[in-house]
């Protein structure tokens, strides 16, 4: 028995350690890329989270998620994977099977490449040094997203469910470019959507007295002035200066902000007796969340937001420091406010700020948080509630659905290029065609000859494996290539995998977006590379059982 609080560890060195890390990697590889295409296959998973313990699923990540091993060193291996997965979902929502498919291929073609005579490090340096370049000629070659590749995209995403993909992408095409769409679990087994042409904040009347449309319990008020504060409103009389102006004009007026019992009672009554129409909701969210959402909705409506954090005495309010709406609808747990026009350049200039300040966010929660601010300013909200006739189908379905919003997202931020492997496959040749002339005898071209054909073999791998989830022989299927290589490469020539058939990737809709691809290829590159500069691997030692 050891007392003295160290753990003891084992070391693994060289061929012994790496040959554990590719057994763990090919392990989770052989579940996770037998999901990828339409074609792809469904994985059976137990699952204590759900009911009868089972999940069922053709989303890379939640497969990934499921797999641990016994043996140390090969769940580091599956610890690796499962990063470059989680970066990719994170960062563009889809493209976990094509970053895991990619990162074992990666690694295979090295060990097949890289000989000891070779300097590892340099291979790595080249790996990552045309990796960017390829990077560089995905955004090139990227087409702008209509609404009928919008539709492609979603299908495709959702398996190439027709039904789900059009509910996706008329969900986006009425929320807009910079509107956000949600998923969340219906409540019955229809699956459908609900799009707000306007602000959502999930905070509803404090008095039902506010109600004026008794058939849907909802407070509906139309071109109506908004105070926005977050410091507590103990006093009738801190409002006195707004109020005047609001009843000697006939005006309508929502309080989003917290009231004392007394002050909600004062409103509330003087809506009943006096005809006012008057409505009061708490601010959104709590901390930190709750002033940026703030912020947000008084630069939306055009209003001053009095905070206790600056210091505003609400008090010294005028009319002029209220926001404007055409129109809002508070309902019991949700207020919307609808505001129609143009958004003015100011509201513009934040909405470029948070995309950047996201793309600088790796946090999931945060990302997400970024995302709900910029619909609020954009005006534009969806929410599509997915269905299922038992919980197993309605979890499988989730998966799809969250994946296919996440691509279309991505699409729409960044455009498209051919999809089914085939942009990357298209590289492969052409980067390897247009540098192998470097092969000469010195030391740096032959570590860089390596890493072109690690490169070349590589970025081949997922189109590949689409063809063989079909059944079907890659070689015999690309064999067209050589044909007329030019007409393939400018007509992005594939082949249609679900409906047999050759012809323009682009024109089928068989398309992927630009910002999937190139996060699955980085965050590939990133673990695949750490793996091969690998030399010793330390692990916790585990007791064993038969001592």
């Amino acid at each position: 028995m050891n007392n003295s609080g160290y753990i003891p560890k084992e070391i693994c060195f060289d061929e012994e350690g790496r040959q554990k890390l590719i057994k763990g990697i090919t392990t989770i590889s052989k579940a996770v890329k037998s999901t990828l295409g339409p074609r792809g296959k469904t994985v059976l998973i137990e699952s204590p989270q759900h009911t009868n313990n089972i999940t069922i699923t053709k989303d890379g990540v939640t497969v990934a998620r499921s797999i641990e091993l016994i043996d140390p060193v090969e769940n580091l291996a599956i610890q690796m994977m499962k990063d470059a997965a989680n970066r990719t979902a994170n960062s563009a929502g889809d493209g976990t099977t094509t970053a895991i498919v990619l990162t074992e291929a990666i690694v295979m073609a090295g060990q097949e490449y890289i000989k000891p005579e070779h300097n590892i490090t340099e291979v790595v340096r080249f790996i990552n040094s045309y990796k960017d370049k390829i990077v560089a000629d995905l955004k090139k070659n990227a087409q702008k997203i209509s609404k009928r590749k919008l539709l492609d995209v979603a299908t495709i995403s959702a398996n190439n469910d027709k039904v789900l993909g059009k509910i996706i992408a008329d969900a986006y095409n009425k929320v807009g470019k910079d509107g956000v769409v949600t998923v969340e679990r219906s409540q019955s087994a229809d699956t459908y959507a609900e799009v707000t042409n306007g602000i959502k904040i999930n905070r509803g009347y404090t008095s039902n007295l506010f109600i004026n449309n008794q058939r849907k319990d909802e407070c509906v008020l139309e071109d109506v002035n908004i105070l926005v504060c977050d410091s507590e409103i103990s006093n009738v009389l801190q409002l006195e200066n707004i109020l005047k102006y609001v009843i000697n004009k006939g005006e309508k007026l929502l309080i989003i902000g917290a009231c004392t019992t007394n002050v909600i009672n004062t409103l509330a009554a003087n809506v009943v007796r006096n005809g006012l129409k008057f409505c009061n909701i708490l601010p959104p969210q709590f901390g930190y969340k709750q002033h940026e959402l703030m912020q947000d909705i008084a630069l939306a409506v055009g209003a001053k937001y009095y905070s206790e954090k600056t210091g505003d005495d609400l008090s010294l309010i005028t009319p002029a420091d209220m926001g404007k709406a055409d129109k809002i609808i508070v309902g019991q747990e949700s207020t919307v406010i609808i505001k129609e026009g143009n958004i003015n350049e100011e509201i513009k200039n934040r909405i470029e700020e948070l995309k950047i300040q996201q793309e600088n966010t790796k946090d999931t929660i945060a990302r997400n948080f970024i995302n709900e601010r910029v619909a609020s300013l954009a005006g534009g909200i969806g929410c599509i509630y997915v269905g299922g006739n038992s919980d197993v189908e309605q979890k499988e379905k989730f998966d799809r659905v969250d994946d296919s919003v996440c691509a279309v997202r991505s699409a729409l931020q960044e455009g498209i290029v051919p999809g089914g492997g085939l942009a990357l496959y298209e590289l492969a040749d052409t980067w390897f065609e247009e540098n192998c002339g470097c092969g000469t005898e010195s030391e740096s071209n032959k570590n860089e000859l390596v890493a072109l054909s690690i490169l070349s073999a590589s970025l081949k791998a997922p189109l590949i494996q689409i063809l063989q989830n079909a059944g079907l022989d890659a070689r015999e299927i690309m064999n067209f290539a050589d044909l007329d290589v030019v007409t393939y490469r400018s007509n992005n020539l594939g082949y249609d995998v679900k409906n047999e058939k050759y012809g323009d990737m682009l024109k089928m809709g068989i398309i992927d977006p630009v910002k999937v691809t190139r996060h699955a290829l980085t965050n590939a590159v990133s673990v695949a590379t750490t793996i091969l500069s690998t030399n010793a691997i330390v692990t916790h030692a585990r007791k064993n059982e038969n001592e």
